[in-house]
Formats: structure tokens, sequence, C-alpha cells
């Protein structure tokens, strides 16, 4: 076991690794691409151009400037904006990064949860009103884009309906500190975490009950009914354990991905201001350094999901244990 989670870890380093580079050369390595073009302006005479490559290092091998860029991002922190001067990158991505996980986790919280339900009454009671009234209700929740969504909610507890009974405790758009006002962190994040979570509530409410069905077929299930077991413990304690594998894939993945960044139009829409709206407003104004730093943060949190995934396979599926 300790040396699969050494193993797994030593891929961990070699594909982040990977990343670095791939994104490196992109932004500074590809041709045409002049980052001391951007940071001098584009009336910039050679003299100047000259002087920012001289300082900034560019003049240097690439291999020298990858180094710098990686102390400087992981060891110094020390790596600046190219837009706004002085305003280092790495503190700004550490700020950012409280916003998107409270954002994300609670939102996961709520989504594994209700999913996790939905399926297993949906499996349970299938072909019936009842299946086809949460699949019908899952299937809506996928079509809502969350941008839109987002600002239907908005417009119900921020404006409509703000001074009604049900809506007068929503607090303005923005984020509070949990460590300054923990009740003012859960008010701000009420709606955001329910309007990130319809979309997947959705997503993994169909695909466990797919799953739950699929294993409901299984040899083993058979075996625990011949045993007469009864139906609800072998729902829930054999059928559902071995469905969560996709569950836990798909789990990891967007997990992943939206801690790295992709709930940027939850943040857009509910004025968070975490990791996905500091990286599309680096895009914006092409600051590299940002661009860097957002990028390497999204990819460890990419990366740490799924190692975190392939070790709950092991626990939810004893067969692989041995493989």
């Amino acid at each position: 076991m300790i040396y699969a989670i050494l193993r797994r870890f030593g891929q961990m380093l070699f594909v982040m690794f990977g990343i670095s580079v791939i994104v490196f050369l992109i932004f500074f390595a590809t041709p045409g691409a002049d980052p001391a073009a951007r940071i001098a302006g584009r009336n910039a005479t050679a003299e100047v151009l000259e002087a920012v490559r001289h300082n900034f290092g560019f003049d240097r091998p690439l291999y020298v400037q990858y180094v710098k860029m990686m102390e400087k991002i992981f060891v110094t922190g020390d790596l600046t904006s190219f837009v706004n001067r002085g305003w280092k990158v790495v503190p700004a991505v550490m700020d950012s990064i409280p916003v998107t996980l409270s954002l994300v986790f609670g939102a996961a919280i709520l989504w594994v949860v209700v999913s996790i339900i939905i399926g297993i009454v949906a499996a349970a009671t299938r072909d019936s009103w009842l299946d086809k009234l949460l699949m019908a209700l899952g299937l809506l929740g996928i079509s809502m884009p969350v941008y839109w969504l987002g600002e239907v909610m908005n417009l119900i507890t921020q404006s409509r309906y703000h001074d009604s009974w049900a809506f007068s405790w929503v607090p303005p758009l923005g984020y509070k500190n949990f460590s300054d006002d923990p009740k003012g962190w859960f008010l701000t994040l009420v709606i955001p975490w329910i309007t990130l979570a319809i979309l997947y509530i959705g997503i993994y409410g169909r695909v466990l009950r797919a799953a739950i069905i699929e294993s409901l077929q299984e040899d083993f299930i058979r075996t625990a009914r011949a045993k007469g077991l009864s139906e609800t413990r072998i729902l829930l304690r054999h059928a559902l354990r071995t469905s969560l594998i996709a569950f836990v894939t798909l789990f990891g993945l967007d997990f992943g991905a939206l801690v790295g960044g992709s709930a940027l139009l939850t943040e857009v829409v509910f004025g968070l201001h975490g990791i996905g709206k500091l990286t599309y407003d680096a895009l914006q104004n092409l600051d590299l350094p940002m661009i860097m730093a957002t990028v390497m943060y999204a990819s460890v949190f990419v990366v740490i999901a799924n190692a975190v995934v392939d070790f709950v396979y092991i626990l939810l599926d004893p067969r692989l244990r041995t493989s």
C-alpha cells in the first residue's frame, strides 16, 4: 500500500512537471510570443524592448527562464504581474483560493448528498412515476445554464422578492471570510451553492441510477438474493457500493476542474473573486505570470483529485486491491 502511494505520488510530480513545461513553452517560447513586447507596450522602441528583456531575463536561455519562473512560483513567491506592476502573483492566487474552495466544497456536499438520494430512490422505484419524475427534474437541472440560473436566482433573491420573508436573509452579492463572520460566510454562499449544485445533481443522479440498475443484474447480487438478504440491504450494502465507482470518477474530474477555475460563471454572477475570475481577468489582459500561476494551481488540484479517486476505488471495490 505504501509503495502504491509513493508510486502515485511520483506520477503526480511527473504530470505536474510536464504540465508546467508545456504551459511555459506555450506562453514564452511559441513563435511570435514576445512577453517583452507585452510589458513594454505597443509603441516601445528597440532599446526599450532590449532593456525589458534584460531586466526580466528574457534574453537568457529557455531552460534558465523556466527554472527561474518555477522558483518564483513555488519557492520565493516573488513572481510579479506584467500588467499591474508590483502586484505579486502568488499572494493574489492564495487570496482567491479560499473563495473558490468555499464555493466548490459547499456545492459538492450538496450535490453529492442529494444526487445519491435521488439515484437510490430512482433505482429502487425503477419505471414508476416517481422514477420518471426524478429523472425529468434531473434533466431539467442539466438543461439550465449556470449563468442563466444564477441571474434568475439574483433576480428573485436580490431584487423582486428580497424584501419578502422568504429572502430577506439573503445578503448582498460578494464574499465574506469565514474567520471574520461565519454566519455571513454561510448566508453569502447558500444561493451560489444551490445554483452550482443543481447542474451536477441532475447529472450524478442519472449516472448513479443507471449504475445501480446495472449492478442489480450482476451475479453477486443474485447470490445475495439466494442467501435471503433483504432488497434494502442488497441495494444499500452491495449494489450501491460498486455503483459508486462511476460516481467517484465523475466527482474527481468535476471537483478538480471546478476548484481549478471552472466555477468561473458562478463566481462572476455572484461577485465572488475566486480563481476562475482571477484567471479570466488575466486572460483578458494577457498577464502571462498570472495565467502561468493559475494554470499550475489548477493542475495541482486536478492531479490530486485524480490520485484521491484512485485510492477511493480500492476502498469501494476490494477486487482492485489485488490488481
